[in-house]
């Protein structure tokens, strides 16, 4: 129950899947989580469940890819909890499936606007409050797909490729202040954006059937594989781990 106790935790997109589940998984080890979104309404009721439950929590609007938007939240954040320990960057978004060539270059900007550029701003105005702690833990999402090539949604592969190498450069560059940066890869878990993606199809049991069939172990994943993944990222026992990639992937990637 006390992994994390008095860590103050930031969770960006956390208003649901991984990020709900990570925040809810933090708050119940100890830390004091701030929930960011833009989805106000899940975000308030997020922070509200932490709050009835013993736990310390409470929600921003955050728009992760407006630099002077995170500037302020994080400093809002730093204010009311004097300093910062963890930061998840968890918020994204899959972008249009489309071969690579009929690609706009609205759809790719807007896509990289939060995958990559709200990593970049996030950890950019989270950093002096790490330091202000003495030490910190900056745990970023990527993805399978940050790793192996799938054929499909050229935009997320690129994106997580960049954050997964954004995590890899910044984990030299902070190791000597004692700030780990380490990255995780999920593989397909069932949040909303899978599935509604499943929905898409027009078939959503198949979709979802032929999506854990690519899994050795069978099913896909829950949020909770990964929130307690980044639960131990976030804790003193990963102490010795930075510059890594956590996969979480049901064997996807060891096919």
């Amino acid at each position: 129950m006390n992994r994390v106790k008095e860590k103050v935790a930031v969770v960006t997109g956390a208003s649901l899947g991984i990020g709900r589940q990570s925040a809810i998984r933090l708050a119940e080890e100890g830390a004091r989580v701030a929930i960011t979104d833009v989805l106000d309404a899940q975000g308030t009721e997020l922070a509200y469940e932490i709050k009835s439950r013993g736990a310390d929590a409470q929600f921003w609007h955050l728009d992760v890819s407006k630099e002077s938007e995170v500037k302020r939240v994080m400093s809002e954040i730093g204010a009311k909890w004097g300093k910062i320990d963890v930061l998840v960057n968890n918020a994204g978004i899959s972008g249009p499936n489309k071969p690579t060539d009929e690609l706009t270059e609205q759809e790719w900007d807007a896509l990289f606007a939060v995958n990559v550029k709200g990593v970049f701003f996030c950890t950019k105005h989270a950093i002096p409050w790490l330091r202000k702690a003495g030490a910190g833990s900056i745990i970023n999402l990527s993805s399978i797909y940050g790793i192996i090539g799938a054929g499909d949604v050229p935009p997320y592969h690129a994106s997580k490729g960049a954050v997964a190498e954004m995590s890899r450069n910044d984990a030299i560059l902070y190791a000597k202040e004692k700030i780990r940066v380490n990255s995780v890869h999920p593989g397909f878990i069932w949040t909303p954006m899978v599935e509604n993606f499943a929905k898409s199809t027009g078939a959503e049991a198949a979709t979802r059937d032929a999506l854990a069939a690519l899994h050795p172990l069978g099913h896909i994943g829950e949020a909770d594989d990964i929130a307690w993944g980044i639960v131990y990222l976030a804790s003193e026992e990963s102490k010795f781990v930075t510059g890594s990639e956590l996969v979480i992937d049901g064997g996807y990637t060891a096919r």
